[in-house]
């Protein structure tokens, strides 16, 4: 399909630079394109109400680390240019890929020393060297340090990578620290939130949890890869950036059952969807999945074990609308879009959800 039908007009004003509060406050659209009149406004704390005992809802566990980093590139010896590196996704206990700035002037061999700017004094030993470098600024960095060395080094130096949406407007600060992670965060690895998931609370758990409502967890570690513009002119001609992830076969037997039992698998976040439709077989069983997953899902895919996905609202042009568009009707998520533009909804990482309803 051509890239542009997935493209629309969102007025600044609509990008939410802080989440709702409480999370649970958030508006949420309800889309149902099976149903007349499919559109209806509610909030999260409403979301009981469109559920039924038995179903299912799936979580990404995945937890958010300080992957954006800054250093000073050297080569040959010589003093460095200041770079930043946004780790997407490791390879090995000392590997990561990241997305290097600027890109153009890093090479093989390279060596960047990070927690070091021209302006200000070591503040972590972090140094790696630039054993790869690929496409659209891609590189591969290999650390000095390994294992759990190198994680808590991470920590110490790197920050919280804010959607460029947001820090183009704002710095990150100690709030992003705990707005930008979900509650049930586990799982360290991921370099963006699966943002769906931001809007749940201990009090809208203990909701689920009396209307009969079960809860599972998968692990996808989100990455930086989730940002990246759709280039191509053609969906055909885009490549995915993979992300690894897990489902347990306790969990996959957990919503096997379910299905069995006429309940619905309810994805929360289209990290957990592009996950689980992975990990399901043609006849719609789940099985136990790792590994790394570029799984594109446009409008035309045949989703296999999802039912509904509540997930928030995304940027023009995205692989994300495309998803959504896939998933609801492509009709159905313009006038959505449309909708939620015209009556204030605020969108992306920090914004407001919708519920959707898989098409018939």
């Amino acid at each position: 399909m051509r890239v542009d039908l997935f493209d629309f007009d969102l007025p600044d004003e609509r990008i939410a630079l802080r989440p709702a509060e409480p999370r649970d406050s958030a508006r949420l659209l309800v889309i149902d394109p099976n149903a007349e009149g499919h559109l209806s406004d509610h909030r999260v704390g409403d979301l009981t109400s469109f559920l039924r005992a038995g179903d299912a809802l799936v979580f990404n566990d995945t937890k958010v680390i300080p992957a954006q980093l800054e250093g000073i590139r050297h080569r040959d010896g010589a003093g460095g240019q200041q770079v930043s590196a946004t780790l997407h996704m490791r390879v090995g206990a000392s590997r990561w890929k990241a997305f290097a700035r600027p890109g153009k002037r890093i090479k093989e061999g390279d060596r960047i020393s990070f927690g070091h700017s021209g302006e200000s004094c070591f503040l972590g030993s972090l140094d790696a060297t630039v054993e790869e470098k690929g496409e659209a600024g891609e590189v591969t960095l290999l650390f000095d340090l390994s294992g759990p060395a190198l994680d808590e080094a991470i920590a110490a130096v790197g920050h919280i990578p804010l959607p460029p949406y947001i820090a183009a407007k704002r710095p990150e600060d100690e709030r992003d620290r705990e707005d930008y992670q979900t509650i049930y965060a586990r799982e360290e690895g991921a370099v963006a939130a699966p943002t769906a998931g931001l809007h749940f609370t201990p009090r809208l758990f203990d909701a689920l949890d009396s209307a009969g409502v079960e809860r599972h967890f998968v692990t996808l570690h989100v990455g930086a890869g989730t940002f990246l513009p759709v280039k191509a002119d053609d969906t055909a001609d885009h490549k995915m950036h993979l992300e690894s992830g897990t489902v347990s076969a306790e969990t996959a037997a957990r919503l096997n059952a379910v299905k069995a039992n006429g309940g619905r698998i309810v994805c929360v976040g289209t990290t957990s969807l592009r996950l689980i439709e992975s990990a399901a077989e043609e006849s719609g069983e789940v099985r136990a999945w790792s590994g790394a997953t570029g799984i594109f899902i446009t409008p035309g895919y045949r989703f296999k074990a999802v039912d509904m996905l509540m997930t928030n609202f995304h940027l023009p042009r995205s692989t994300l609308f495309m998803l959504v568009s896939a998933f609801a009707g492509f009709e159905t998520m313009r006038t959505a879009y449309d909708h939620a533009i015209q009556t204030g909804y605020r969108f992306y990482s920090y914004g407001d959800a919708s519920l959707l309803f898989r098409k018939d």
